[in-house]
């Protein structure tokens, strides 16, 4: 990773706030990502975490605050918009088209880039084989396991050629076996220069992909540092990895 002090953050979020009425979901949130760094958010469940992925990504105008994209303020464009600049993000909950085989789901996020239909299936069978789908590549999506669904829509993110991409729960619902390949292939995915910010329970996963983590509960950031310093941390010992063991 490079210096952060010698680069402009590809990503900044400043002071943003998301209410839905009287629910306070994001409060005053700001971070910083730099170029080729891997952020994870952290924190229980209602912490915030998927709605500020919600708001980075264009799901949601904040209520409050600004966000800048490698450069851009992007508080106000729409998610096509940003997607076509260069950002992206997987689910937590996959959805891919069922009906659709792997290459062919891969294919919507190549047509991104206004390819040609033959452009765009050799486009989405080179993203296919960098997540290892290569043998299910004309199998309909409806019929992968929940790990190559992961996988599937990591490509499909990978195929808009995103600077930076969002990654909301690396393994969540994913076999024990299938873990250390996905892990590996997110770092593969790093040393060729993207950008990521996961969202992720499991605390051994998160220490061997994270640069810096930020642990979230009710909508602020309560802790920052290192994944080591985050794990040992009194607050976030007490109120989350004391009782789940770095599982949720």
């Amino acid at each position: 990773m490079q210096n952060p002090t010698s680069v402009m953050p590809l990503l900044q979020v400043e002071h943003v706030t998301m209410a839905f009425g009287g629910i306070v979901a994001v409060s005053d949130l700001s971070l910083t990502v730099q170029p080729g760094e891997i952020l994870a958010l952290m924190g229980p469940n209602g912490a915030g975490k998927t709605t500020t992925f919600h708001v980075i990504a264009g799901v949601h105008a904040p209520t409050a605050g600004t966000i800048t994209f490698d450069g851009q303020d992007i508080t106000a464009m729409r998610p096509d918009r940003r997607c076509r600049a260069g950002l992206a993000r997987t689910f937590q909950i996959t959805q891919p088209f069922e009906e659709l085989s792997v290459v062919e789901n891969v294919m919507v996020g190549a047509i991104n880039h206004d390819l040609s239909m033959a452009e765009a299936r050799e486009d989405a069978r080179r993203y296919v084989d960098m997540v290892g789908l290569s043998e299910r590549a004309d199998v309909l999506a409806k019929g992968l396991s929940t790990g190559q669904r992961k996988r599937l829509e990591l490509a499909r993110a990978m195929a808009t050629r995103p600077k930076l991409l969002l990654m909301d729960e690396v393994t969540g619902g994913v076999d024990m076996a299938s873990v250390p390949g996905l892990i590996e292939l997110v770092k593969r995915l790093r040393t060729e220069g993207l950008t990521i910010i996961i969202i992720e329970h499991n605390m051994k996963v998160i220490t061997e992909l994270a640069d810096r983590a930020i642990f979230m509960n009710r909508g602020a950031r309560m802790a920052e540092g290192t994944p080591t310093e985050i794990a040992n941390h009194p607050e976030v010992v007490e109120l989350y990895l004391g009782e789940e063991g770095g599982h949720e």
